[in-house]
């Protein structure tokens, strides 16, 4: 539902874990309306959406009616679900927070594309938690609208969305589905999980959710034991099962003695051994966890099997996979190319520009290297890559710009494929200018190691050379600061000797001066 569509243009990446990337930050804020001041209470919205419900369902429906009936109940469903939603503004942000248990808030910009994504998902899951009696106020704030009002909120950013617990507020932690965030609401205002006795309520369950994970159990009362169905041993705490259900923030989690109702929402139980399940909507349909079911367990097994196998990344999601801390599997992520904004990164990283072409790539991020499938993209070819990752069988792979030419230039062009032929095993000494084109200085420093290759032309045991290392890479070039000039000693390629780039040519041409000294007796005066 909210995945965009991968075409035939699009990456395939697989990401080895240890995955350590930071997260957005969301905070909660509404967008402001001028009436919504003159409010006495939030109750009496409440009672305005019930009052106009019943009216429109006493009205009778025609045959033509029936024709957009579809349409336009989606559409009254989605009007009234953002009507729920509270509209803050510098007057009323303050009474309520104050005023309510929980509060939550998506603070927004109207310009934002992000924010107009989240909204329609926000005002659908106030809708459902009205819908499940929660207590939780929904409420949003334009940020840009009402700046004093998002700073009294602690709103930076958009879209951010902040729960307030008695006047406290704390960071969103979940995922952007209307589903997801509904879950998460759930769990932080105290219903954590679900229960389910009957087997109808379990097939009414099944319409509304596709991923959850369920518990079978001897009882509630005396929380002590996970059951063992037919079996007589005594299984792990209840306790660590609700431990386990409050800590995750995306998941929803069920719980029932019945087994009827287990094999409703898990028909692939085993009903000889303790029982708990994840269930998704895709072929990797039913994963189950036996014994020792600890809470750090029972997280740590979410945790590596909450994806699907193949991960669209949208904008909304990307956050919850670079997060991820899932380790010794490949996560596979699919991105479309025509998404700018998410591909065009990955692209730049290794060197793919403007490519059209399905590419697959990976990251590992335990070494920090990356790999490209330079092959045709087939099942096979896939396969085999994934499998020399996990082997630690493949060669990393380092951008490069085309093999140039050089003929009769005075500082030659490295490449990331050239930079061992010309640089390292060179018998001659090298002087290497490491540039980048959005660097202010670099062109004033290109310019004085041009001089510089003129003044010492003739000597044959002197290279000058550059190097783009946005679209070059190499093992042995670690650079992060631009411009960088580096002396690459004739008998110690290994040690490059760093020059001072915002030096005067004269003290340049000296220290080259110096360092040749020291290799030979050949030197070129000082400028």
């Amino acid at each position: 539902m909210y995945g965009s569509k991968v075409t035939s243009r699009s990456l395939l990446f697989p990401i080895i874990l240890f995955l350590l990337l930071s997260s957005f930050n969301f905070a909660s804020v509404l967008s402001d309306n001028e009436d919504a001041g003159d409010l006495e209470d939030i109750e009496e919205l409440m009672a305005i959406d019930d009052e106009q419900e019943s009216g429109e369902n006493s009205q009778p429906t025609t045959q033509y009616e029936n024709k957009d009936f579809v349409k336009k109940s989606e559409a009254e469903v989605l009007s009234k679900a953002q009507r729920i939603v509270l509209e803050l503004n510098n007057d009323n942000t303050k009474r309520v927070i104050e005023e309510n248990e929980y509060v939550l808030v998506l603070g927004y910009a109207p310009w934002c594309g992000r924010s107009a994504e989240l909204m329609p998902r926000f005002a659908e899951a106030a809708n459902v938690l009205k819908g499940l009696g929660s207590g939780i106020v929904m409420a949003k704030l334009d940020a840009e609208r009402y700046p004093k009002a998002a700073s009294s909120l602690g709103i930076k950013g958009y879209p951010t969305l902040l729960l307030f617990v008695n006047g406290s507020s704390q960071s969103y932690t979940g995922g952007f589905s209307s589903e997801e965030m509904v879950i998460w609401a759930r769990k932080k205002t105290g219903s954590p999980v679900i229960r389910i006795n009957v087997v109808a309520e379990a097939e009414e369950f099944l319409k509304q959710h596709a991923t959850y994970a369920i518990g079978l159990f001897d009882n509630f009362e005396n929380p002590t034991t996970l059951i063992y169905l037919h079996s007589s041993a005594s299984g792990p705490d209840y306790g660590e099962f609700i431990k386990a259900a409050t800590a995750d923030n995306e998941i929803q989690f069920v719980e029932t003695s019945s087994t009827e109702v287990a094999k409703v929402l898990y028909p692939v139980v085993k009903p000889t051994k303790a029982f708990f399940g994840l269930v998704k909507s895709e072929p990797e349909h039913h994963t189950s966890l036996d014994e020792n079911l600890t809470s750090d367990r029972i997280l740590q097994f979410l945790e590596n099997n909450k994806f699907p196998l193949v991960t669209v990344m949208t904008e909304l999601n990307s956050a919850k996979v670079y997060a991820s801390t899932k380790k010794l599997q490949i996560l596979f992520v699919a991105v479309d190319i025509e998404e700018d904004n998410l591909a065009k990164p990955f692209l730049t990283l290794f060197g793919l520009g403007e490519s059209e072409e399905t590419s697959v790539i990976a990251f590992d991020y335990n070494s920090n290297s990356k790999y490209l499938l330079e092959s045709d993209p087939t099942s096979r070819n896939i396969e085999d890559f994934c499998t020399g990752l996990l082997q630690g069988a493949l060669s990393p792979y380092y951008k490069s710009q085309p093999v140039p030419e050089n003929k009769n230039a005075s500082v030659l062009t490295v490449v990331g494929k050239t930079f061992d032929d010309v640089v390292l095993k060179s018998p001659a000494n090298i002087v290497l200018e490491v540039h980048t084109p959005w660097c202010i200085t670099c062109e004033t420093t290109s310019k004085q190691v041009e001089k510089l290759a003129k003044h010492f032309k003739g000597l044959d045991n002197l290279v000058f050379a550059r190097i783009d290392a946005s679209t070059n890479e190499h093992p042995k070039l670690q650079v992060e600061d631009y411009p960088t000039l580096l002396f690459y000693p004739a008998n110690d390629k290994s040690n490059p000797i760093k020059l001072p780039t915002k030096s005067g040519l004269k003290d340049i041409a000296a220290l080259i001066n110096k360092n040749l000294k020291s290799q030979d007796t050949s030197a070129k005066d000082e400028l």
